[in-house]
């Protein structure tokens, strides 16, 4: 009975329903009652923030070992750390190809750019909490208090593939530029209407106002809160209905079997989108790392800013890491 009921908490409308779990899946799995689609033997737990440890080290989920999203993106773009870089974080985690990631954060965007990133090295099973860390709170599920383990205790010495695994899932500027002009390629928007129309930046430290010529616009969520993806998430925070999410986006021209890649800011909003699509099963997708910090700071790149009043340089300081 108990197996029958954690079962029903998967997601029946994706092609990958095992990688978006539920808080009470999530809570079985951490108390040690057995699970449906259970993970790997030696799973790994992580909340993922930005500059958030002293929330974690005062209340996280039990077994969750805390990351860092200046660990694996780095200024001043907030493009993704070097591959040796990013291998060596993983492998302090004790990250191999086959073990299971389980992800969430009190900002589940940051989840979902490390998600993407596990994906990008070849992590063959990753999963996201659906809603975070709010959700768990929601079901009054438990947390307890502390700080991270010694990584010494869970390192591993060896990724076990050739890394990174998929390539594919990444673009950068250049690529992007061959999106912009291939017949069956589309660069997707994964930011609010004020800033896809050129109304403001969205940024203190992006001085450009506008969007990247030629793009489509993915929708995000409302103006002036760059982490927000209400059209993409419930009212509480969880993931709408797939059908839903593929509705707007074909109203928009973005259609299975385009070859896409999604991009934002900087990342955090792009790889929700990204995370989102390769949950419903689509291929050719990718996420465009530089989004439009890199792409407004190279006077190369065709811009529009439908608001009026033109595109100006990106050079502003960087003065934060989310997206």
């Amino acid at each position: 009975m108990q197996h029958e009921d954690v079962r029903a908490q998967f997601r029946r409308d994706l092609a990958r329903p095992r990688q978006l779990v539920s808080p009470a899946w999530l809570a079985a799995l951490t108390a040690g009652a057995p699970v449906a689609a259970p993970p790997s033997a030696h799973w790994r737990l992580l909340e993922v923030g930005c500059g958030v440890e002293a929330l974690f080290e005062h209340a996280h989920i039990p077994a969750a070992a805390y990351v860092d999203s200046r660990e694996f993106e780095c200024e001043p773009l907030w493009n993704k750390v070097a591959d040796d870089v990013l291998l060596r974080l993983l492998l302090s985690h004790g990250v191999r190809h086959d073990t299971t990631v389980i992800l969430y954060g009190r900002n589940n965007l940051a989840a979902a750019r490390l998600a993407h990133l596990l994906l990008y090295a070849g992590v063959a099973d990753v999963r996201l909490l659906d809603g975070g860390y709010a959700q768990w709170e929601a079901g009054r599920h438990p947390c307890i208090p502390g700080r991270t383990p010694p990584a010494d205790g869970r390192a591993v010495a060896a990724f076990g593939i050739a890394f990174p695994a998929h390539p594919e899932y990444l673009v950068d500027t250049g690529q992007a530029r061959a999106m912009l002009a291939a017949v069956d390629g589309a660069l997707v928007s994964i930011r609010s209407e004020a800033e896809y129309t050129g109304k403001v930046s969205g940024y203190s430290y992006i001085a450009a106002r506008g969007d990247i010529a030629g793009a489509r616009w993915g929708l995000a969520g409302v103006d002036g809160d760059v982490n927000s993806m209400s059209a993409y998430h419930l009212a509480d925070g969880r993931m709408k209905p797939a059908a839903a999410i593929v509705r707007q986006w074909r109203e928009q021209g973005i259609v299975e079997g385009q070859r896409l890649a999604f991009y934002c800011g900087t990342g955090w909003r792009a790889s929700m989108a990204f995370f989102y699509a390769w949950l419903m099963g689509w291929q050719r997708i990718s996420v465009y790392d530089g989004g439009w910090l890199e792409w407004s700071g190279d006077p190369r790149n065709p811009v529009r800013c439908a608001a009026g009043g033109g595109v100006e340089p990106a050079s502003l300081p960087m003065t934060s890491a989310s997206d």
